[in-house]
């Protein structure tokens, strides 16, 4: 039996799933979505507040804001109702209207913004606004997912700790690019714990995280539009980047076997499948990081007329699973 008393005090950390009779690649896919916020920022989250309120950053009154494209707004939110902060996230149209609506159930503001930054893009003008939030209100305390020592902390803790225990004869280790806390806090200690683990970042076509132009991206997580401050490549070994159309394919390929995933979790799958296909290294111990569930992307991802408008009505190509009813 668990018992707890705040949302933050749960994290399923050892469930896998062994994606390969649905990849045909020996991959094995480390959950991370099992906890009250949804998906891995619960752990960031947790780590840069309490850091916050030692510090002394954090005191009662405060509000909490932050730029998030929804997952890490998710996670303030429940995190700020159960200590009794108020807390604002700054996102924009990309953030699905499901995390907005998380956002708003546990007591927290959501601010839209509609129009890019000359440079950095939208995630520009959203951080432009958080820190003139900030210094037109000393009760706003900005945490700072970008820049903030805590949010790869948590992954060294706990996620890299806990991947490392399971897989002593890990070979690769695939993660997501999003602000890269998850990918430095688990580059980090492998390089210090288990240096011949090989570290493949995966990122999204659009983002200019290693160096990529600047394009459209319209799922939330992994990419951004200005080159996160906590990313140092020497960690990295490899680099894959992976088209929106690619994503969208790997989700509803997990999803026809039963396995509902997010789209930060389907552009890691595309990502790693894409790899090993590539290289059929034999006998090879391969793990992916899933940073969240599907439920948010039901709205987005897993609805038809959204897929059509962005990608075209052939993006899902024939559906090798489902059976045709009609000819039945």
């Amino acid at each position: 039996m668990t018992i707890i008393s705040g949302p933050a005090e749960f994290n399923a950390e050892d469930l896998y799933v062994d994606l390969r009779p649905i990849v045909d690649h020996s991959l094995f896919l480390k959950c991370e979505g099992f906890n009250f916020a949804g998906s891995i920022k619960l752990k960031a989250a947790a780590a840069m507040v309490e850091a916050a309120e030692r510090d002394g950053t954090l005191k009662p009154g405060s509000v909490l804001v932050e730029s998030s494209s929804g997952n890490l707004g998710a996670a303030l939110s429940i995190i700020a109702a159960s200590k009794g902060y108020g807390f604002l996230c700054v996102t924009d149209a990309r953030c699905n209207l499901s995390a907005r609506r998380f956002m708003e159930a546990m007591g927290g503001r959501v601010h839209i913004i509609a129009e890019p930054a000359a440079t950095g893009g939208l995630l520009g003008a959203r951080i432009s606004h958080v820190r003139a939030l900030c210094a037109a209100d000393e009760r706003y305390v900005w945490l700072n997912q970008y820049t903030n020592a805590g949010n790869w902390q948590a992954h060294y803790r706990t996620t890299a700790p806990g991947i490392a225990r399971h897989f002593p004869h890990l070979d690769i280790l695939f993660i997501g690019a999003g602000t890269t806390g998850t990918l430095m806090g688990c580059a980090r200690y492998f390089r210090e714990h288990r240096p011949a683990v090989k570290i493949v970042a995966v990122d999204s076509v659009g983002s200019v995280t290693f160096g990529g132009e600047p394009g459209r991206r319209m799922i939330p997580g992994l990419g951004a539009g200005v080159r996160p401050a906590l990313l140092d490549e020497d960690f990295v070994d490899e680099v894959i980047h992976v088209e929106e159309a690619d994503t969208v394919r790997a989700c509803h390929r997990l999803a026809r076997r039963g396995f509902l995933f997010g789209g930060s979790t389907g552009t890691v799958v595309s990502g790693a499948t894409s790899w090993l296909a590539h290289h059929r290294t034999p006998r090879l111990t391969a793990v992916a990081i899933a940073p969240d569930l599907g439920e948010r992307y039901l709205d987005t991802i897993y609805q038809t007329n959204w897929l059509h408008a962005l990608y075209g009505e052939d993006v899902l190509g024939p559906d090798p699973v489902t059976p045709d009813l009609e000819s039945a």
